[in-house]
């Protein structure tokens, strides 16, 4: 019912955008993976406990060799304090608004004791990584929704999606996934990135690796799509010397005027000192912008090193004086052609014992009389069978101290919940859980 809150929803909609344009690691899939197969085992309760061990000792290991957290690692923090665990009002008396605390009772009762530490939430809690498998010793407690969206775009600002530059290619480069760059005039250059040349501490050269797509406000644009470029896309960025105005404002006239004619042989030296000479035939411009020159005859030099010959066809050239922003995906994932793999575990289909089968079978009886589909009068005979077959079942029992509490069966609820008592005194564990349940 939360979601129907307009401030949460907005920063529920808001952190789907910007999560889905964070850079994740090699290293947060193979924990992802490692989380999922414990969840696997978790979830079939036949799993062997050495089998839960091992699982929970393979992500303590992938947890220890993520290195430098990537921005999904962060941002998952921010997600799991605030969506998952969240606290909202006065630390010294807040309430519980996260989905994970919501679902449990037991950890809803103890998120609100001295005990679990509670911090003003704000950007710091990033640092903050979190066990799935038991409660958290600290939450983070937002005065209110807004401030979380506050915290979101404050976070924001620290990525590479409005950072751009080197750190947003090399973040690119290192999640070794598809992803885009967005040049300053606008055009999205959209694959796997694997170099970047830098001078002067800002982007000279850019290559992305293999199948290639050019777009403009997150459309792709006509011509280039990956068909195009098969093999991959090389461009260089910055401003060209003699040149006084970004390279993306050299349009119509303003590009003649400065000796790039259609047709005619010319040599473009930008200041990184990357040099394109070659014979321009199209330019591609949207908004007031230049996003793409296309030379034929072309050979693209960095110092000594040849970047493109005129041998492998035509040269596309994007334009832009800086590289704004780099994220994770395609600027058009439709017109990409962008699919998921299905992971190769599958969730365990669960084959029941015959002792889990009969136990159930008990389950239903009770149900049945609980319903008035049979007779009240076997409900002690079962109270009988269970506590010699089954001496460690809770619920069953709490369940017909019920029913004999509403027909009237003083005998049948003393047994019960004189079984209980055993119960609680052997498993301390569920003591809680049969208090809370048990009909006075």
């Amino acid at each position: 019912p939360i979601i129907a809150d307009q401030e949460y929803a907005a920063y529920l909609r808001r952190f789907g955008e910007v999560g889905s344009k964070a850079f994740s690691s090699a290293a947060d899939h193979a924990l992802y993976e490692a989380i999922r197969h414990l969840s696997i085992l978790k979830a079939d309760p036949y799993t062997p406990a050495e089998q839960i061990m091992l699982a929970e000792k393979r992500i303590r290991e992938r947890e220890a060799a993520l290195g430098e957290p990537s921005e999904m690692a962060l941002i998952r923090n921010l997600h799991w304090w605030t969506v998952e665990y969240g606290l909202i009002g006065d630390p010294g008396n807040p309430r519980i608004y996260g989905a994970g605390l919501l679902s449990s009772i037991g950890e809803s009762q103890s998120a609100l004791r001295d005990e679990v530490k509670k911090i003003p939430y704000d950007i710091n809690a990033v640092k903050y990584n979190f066990d799935i498998t038991t409660r958290q010793p600290q939450l983070f407690v937002t005065p209110d929704f807004e401030h979380l969206t506050r915290v979101l775009r404050e976070f924001e600002k620290t990525m590479a999606v409005s950072r751009g530059g080197l750190y947003g290619l090399r973040a690119a480069i290192a999640s070794s996934n598809h992803a885009t760059c967005v040049f300053s005039s606008g055009l999205q250059v959209s694959g796997i990135f694997s170099e970047v040349i830098a001078a002067d501490g800002e982007p000279a050269y850019i290559k992305t690796n293999g199948p290639t797509s050019l777009s403009f406000n997150n459309k792709q644009l006509r011509g280039h799509g990956k068909d195009h470029h098969p093999d991959g896309f090389g461009s260089p960025a910055g401003m060209i010397e003699g040149i006084d105005i970004p390279p993306e404002e050299l349009t119509g006239d303003v590009r003649s005027g400065h000796g790039i004619v259609m047709g005619q042989k010319c040599s473009l030296t930008f200041i990184s000192g990357v040099v394109v000479e070659g014979i321009p035939e199209r330019a591609l411009e949207e908004n007031g912008k230049l996003l793409l020159l296309t030379f034929r005859d072309c050979t693209v030099r960095y110092r000594d090193k040849v970047l493109f010959e005129p041998a492998w066809g035509v040269y596309d050239m994007a334009v832009g004086r800086s590289v704004v922003s780099c994220f994770s995906g395609p600027a058009d994932p439709d017109a990409y052609g962008l699919h998921f793999q299905v992971p190769e575990e599958k969730t365990h289909k669960i084959v029941h014992t015959d002792a889990q089968k009969k136990l159930f079978a008990l389950y239903r009886q009770v149900r049945d009389i609980r319903e008035g589909k049979s007779g009240i009068s076997a409900l002690g005979g079962l109270i009988g069978k269970l506590t010699d077959e089954f001496p460690d079942d809770w619920l069953l029992p709490v369940e017909i101290a019920e029913v004999a509490m509403q027909y009237h069966l003083p005998r049948v609820f003393e047994i019960a919940r004189d079984h209980l008592e055993k119960i609680k005194r052997r498993k301390p564990e569920v003591a809680h859980l049969i208090d809370n349940e048990l009909p006075d």
